[in-house]
């Protein structure tokens, strides 16, 4: 299975001489959800930014479906949607029309761009709100707008930043289950999140950064074996791994 997101010994950090990563190395395949877990600080964010570009990495190699930023810089970027921990949304811009300008800028038909953003404003609970601005909304509803930008655009890569933050139960339940149909629909996903009982019901592998460093990585099985817990859970195994460290 080629991957669609691959690092390669990722070393790096905000300042070359004390990089806050080193020698991270992961995938994730078409069809498949990746936890990236780990402390406060262990790195994860730090991780996501050379993902992003927003970091270079200062050895190592970071691609999509086969291009490096540098290389391939429009290709890279298309292929993969972002929803940050925190709602990063204009001021001056109405939920459609960040929606409208979500699909312009990925090229999107007016036909495909109109019928996704129904159906998502319908999962959300947001039809009501598609013309308010941001700054009359709570700090879940732009949770949602960031979630329903990223998945009108149907990308191959979804980068998910501690998604749950703000949402209410049913919330949470629908970005579940549209994240459920994205992987059947051959989509990866790397999701970040500090909520391991959830996370554990939908990850095929798990990457466990400790310390800038990959502590652990793949199935909850290997995991298990790694902690000498056989059974355990991910927060039972999560814990034995930094604690022992």
């Amino acid at each position: 299975m080629s991957s669609i997101l691959q690092l390669e010994q990722v070393t790096g950090g905000y300042n070359h001489l004390y990089p806050i990563i080193r020698n991270v190395s992961f995938s994730v395949g078409p069809g498949e959800m990746i936890g990236l877990i780990g402390l406060n600080g262990a790195g994860k964010s730090t991780t996501i930014k050379h993902i992003l570009g927003l970091l270079e990495p200062t050895e190592g190699t970071v691609r999509i479906k086969g291009n490096t930023r540098k290389a391939s810089p429009a290709m890279y970027r298309s292929a993969y949607s972002y929803v940050p921990e925190t709602p990063l949304l204009y001021d001056e811009l109405t939920v459609r029309e960040h929606l409208h300008f979500a699909a312009m800028a990925y090229g999107l038909e007016q036909t495909d761009y109109e019928a996704r953003m129904e159906q998502a404003a319908e999962i959300f609970q947001m039809t009501s709100q598609l013309d308010r601005l941001p700054i009359h909304l709570s700090k879940g509803m732009r949770q949602k707008v960031m979630i329903m930008i990223a998945f009108l655009v149907k990308p191959e890569l979804y980068i998910i930043d501690e998604p749950f933050l703000g949402l209410d139960p049913l919330a949470m339940r629908r970005l579940l289950e549209f994240m459920v149909i994205r992987k059947a629909e051959g989509a990866g996903l790397l999701v970040s999140s500090h909520i391991l009982s959830t996370i554990e019901r939908y990850c095929d592998r798990f990457v466990l950064i400790h310390h800038g460093e990959i502590r652990a990585y793949g199935s909850l099985e290997l995991l298990q074996e790694e902690a000498n817990l056989p059974g355990g859970s991910l927060d039972d195994v999560f814990l034995r791994l930094v604690q022992e460290v």
